[in-house]
């Protein structure tokens, strides 16, 4: 599941309680956001405090024992990639190789003119930066990382290209159950095109369960009753998908001041998966 690493309601205690929930509910998977410089486009939806995800993931690491570390996403042209290459690695070492990498392109124009890097590069940046990374991987004797599971956000062309290009899997965010049907199409058109395997694909969806259904064509997946979710949860498994990232956050940053409620969101889905094991969820 998406663990929010930011926000009033965010500290080293919260971010503890939230880890040993979700590995206590058996989910597979905790990853967190990244941000650098929490700019005025950044504090609208992200304020501070901000944890950076390695340094908070490390901190994880160790207070958790089975469950997955990972960015959802890492932005990758804000660092240096030989930076990025040796943190990573480190951290798969010092967490017994459970780290995902999740990468995008980054999306906040004044945190890029805060950083001194050009905006309209970010896509460019991106895919010299992961070259740089895999080729750093490479040397073991020094990085010793093996195979860090890249995944690629990005939710236009652009970024299903990319993924097919350079990635392990695409990793969309919080569309429609029938958007990510076409995208798979697309991801798969692409692959071919580009004489590559077709990349796995997983989502990011939030998890908003109602008391009543939710309608309409714009009905985001994982929004609705627990019904709903639960048989979007199948829609995707029988796309393909393997893993799903669940999001309980939703646009109040206020909301991190109680997560109980997604808690109880999480354990409602946890219950529901002992019941269908076929369905596989994964938490950040």
């Amino acid at each position: 599941m998406n663990v929010p690493n930011f926000g009033p309601g965010t500290d080293p205690g919260t971010l503890r309680r939230w880890a040993r929930t979700v590995e206590g509910l058996g989910f597979d998977l905790l990853m967190v956001s990244d941000h650098v410089v929490v700019t005025p486009d950044v504090a609208e939806q992200y304020p501070a405090p901000f944890y950076e995800p390695f340094t908070t993931l490390s901190w994880l690491a160790g207070v958790t024992d089975r469950i997955g570390l990972g960015t959802t996403v890492l932005i990758v042209p804000y660092r240096h990639p030989l930076l990025v290459a040796r943190m990573a690695a480190n951290l798969q070492q010092l967490s017994g190789g459970r780290l995902v990498l999740g990468v995008g392109v980054g999306w906040a124009r004044q945190e890029f003119e805060a950083l001194g890097v050009p905006f309209e590069r970010r896509g460019a940046l991106t895919e010299e930066h992961l070259l740089a990374m895999r080729a750093a991987w490479e040397n073991e004797d020094d990085y010793r990382a093996g195979r860090i599971p890249l995944w690629v956000g990005g939710n236009s062309d652009a970024g299903i290209r990319r993924a097919a290009r350079l990635g392990d899997a695409w990793h969309p965010l919080r569309r429609t159950v029938p958007w990510m049907r076409e995208a798979a199409d697309r991801l798969a058109a692409a692959a071919e095109e580009l004489g590559r395997p077709v990349p796995a694909m997983v989502p990011r969806i939030v998890l908003r369960l109602t008391d009543a259904p939710v309608t309409g064509p714009d009905r985001l997946a994982g929004e609705g009753t627990l019904d709903q979710v639960l048989g979007d949860l199948e829609e995707l498994r029988l796309l393909g998908v393997e893993t799903v990232v669940l999001d309980p956050f939703g646009e109040d940053p206020a909301e991190t001041l109680y997560p109980e409620a997604a808690w109880r969101a999480l354990a409602a889905v946890a219950a529901a998966r002992k019941i269908n094991p076929d369905v596989r969820t994964e938490s950040p």
